[in-house]
């Protein structure tokens, strides 16, 4: 289930039954054209549909014809305080814009922007974020989800003036809880698209687990159009995060890899092995289950349930395919043995084992 309504970015179908689609956002300045384009490819190759891009000034304005032309996806304009970038990233062709109301506040110039968006059919991003509240707001309601909604509402009822209805809805916070109340209000008051995330989520360590918590409840909910796992530092890992996510609900069918935690009877190096699977699936658009296991105790089990499995036994390492053993492997060659057995099944187009039964 999704939103109702449905906005059209570039191509990229959110809300009105699309598949939820996972975003990011570049980190890099934006008037430096090729590290701009080159992290966006990136990001593109890693699974992000749409890449935001930061338009802090003129210099960035001016950078965007050229990023818009050679980006392989959709791009997003985000724009704070100034509302002539705005209007330099609509003339300059970006596919959505996304606007804080905490910081562009005057109506003639949100009236503006509704204007040249609407002529141009390009949706905007109402982002609200828990932190940038306006202070009357705040005032009245407190710093919790009754003001993130009372502040993306004023927005909405400014741009419902200009007759716009292309709205996207975001209500984020540090809180993964708080999120899930804004976006709980907001999923039950407007048929808008909802665009998930947790924001300040943190580096890798907490990053993906906050966004986790928080975009499972909702998700599975109904409640979610678009995400984004914002993550410190380098972008990168945002796009593989959101897909896991996605993958964990049963919402994408994609390359997973299943492994024990190990323990003393671990008959081979599960992490290294595992983790060299993962990575060499990654950008794997198969929908495969690969199990890594260390024993017999589970490996079984898990094997039956996978595409493709290594399980360590007293006898050494078996390789399973499709719930049965194949093969007998040496140690040294687990890892070419598996992503030989990887390549072929993709080869062949395989599908998933619980798919076939």
């Amino acid at each position: 289930m999704s939103s109702a309504m449905q906005v059209n970015a570039g191509g990229l179908l959110i809300g009105g039954g699309a598949p939820v689609s996972v975003q990011s956002m570049t980190n890099t300045r934006t008037s430096d054209v090729p590290a701009t384009l080159a992290q966006i490819r990136e990001l593109a190759r890693a699974g992000a549909a749409l890449v935001r891009v930061a338009v802090p000034d003129r210099e960035a304005a001016l950078a965007l014809p050229a990023i818009i032309e050679a980006s392989p996806v959709p791009l997003a304009a985000d724009i704070h305080f100034h509302a002539e970038l705005a209007m330099k990233a609509l003339e300059a062709g970006i596919h959505k814009l996304r606007l804080n109301p905490g910081n562009i506040r005057r109506k003639r110039d949100v009236l503006r922007i509704a204007e040249l968006a609407g002529k141009l059919a390009v949706p905007i991003r109402i982002g609200v974020n828990s932190g940038s509240i306006p202070g009357d707001l705040r005032a009245r309601f407190g710093m919790g989800a009754d003001a993130m909604w009372a502040a993306a509402e004023r927005h909405l009822e400014l741009l419902r003036e200009a007759d716009f209805s292309a709205v996207v809805l975001s209500l984020k916070a540090s809180d993964p809880m708080l999120a899930v109340k804004a976006n709980r209000k907001a999923g039950a008051l407007c048929d808008h698209p909802i665009h998930l995330g947790v924001t300040e989520a943190g580096p890798p360590s907490t990053a993906g687990i906050r966004s986790a918590v928080a975009m499972a409840l909702l998700l599975s909910q109904g409640i979610g159009d678009t995400l984004r796992v914002s993550i410190s530092g380098s972008p990168v890992l945002e796009p593989a995060a959101g897909l896991e996510i996605l993958s964990s609900l049963g919402m994408l069918r994609r390359a997973r890899v299943v492994s024990c935690p190990t323990c003393a009877r671990s008959r081979l190096d599960v992490a290294a092995l595992a983790g060299e699977v993962g990575a060499a699936l990654a950008g794997c658009e198969t929908p495969i289950t690969v199990a890594v296991m260390g024993c017999e105790v589970n490996g079984p089990g898990e094997a039956r349930e996978a595409d493709i499995a290594l399980i360590g036994t007293p006898g050494g390492i078996s390789l399973w395919r499709s719930g049965a053993v194949v093969q007998e492997v040496a140690p040294g060659e687990a890892l070419e043995t598996l992503l030989r057995e990887i390549a072929r099944f993709s080869a062949q187009g395989g599908c998933c084992e619980r798919e076939r039964n």
